[in-house]
């Protein structure tokens, strides 16, 4: 595969508006996500919640799984 400047796809990172240098700024959009210093929102507790929910019964499987396989006697 060619990586001269004649391929359009080997190039279409670094070069063009969107090239090796370019940082987003000069064009009206942060490329970066450096942001204006937003402050973050409020924390999700049913999120958490539920994912801490969902770890515990894995780990009640994965136990269930131990003691049924005879691995603990």
């Amino acid at each position: 595969m060619s990586t001269t400047s004649d391929d359009a796809h080997a190039t279409d990172g670094t070069v063009g508006a969107h090239g090796a240098g370019d940082h987003g700024e000069d064009h009206g959009h942060d490329d970066h996500a450096h942001g204006d210093g937003e402050a973050l929102g409020r924390v999700n507790l049913a999120a958490w919640g539920a994912g801490l929910v969902g770890v515990i019964a894995g780990l009640v499987v994965a136990g269930c799984l131990v003691i049924a396989a005879g691995l603990l006697g």
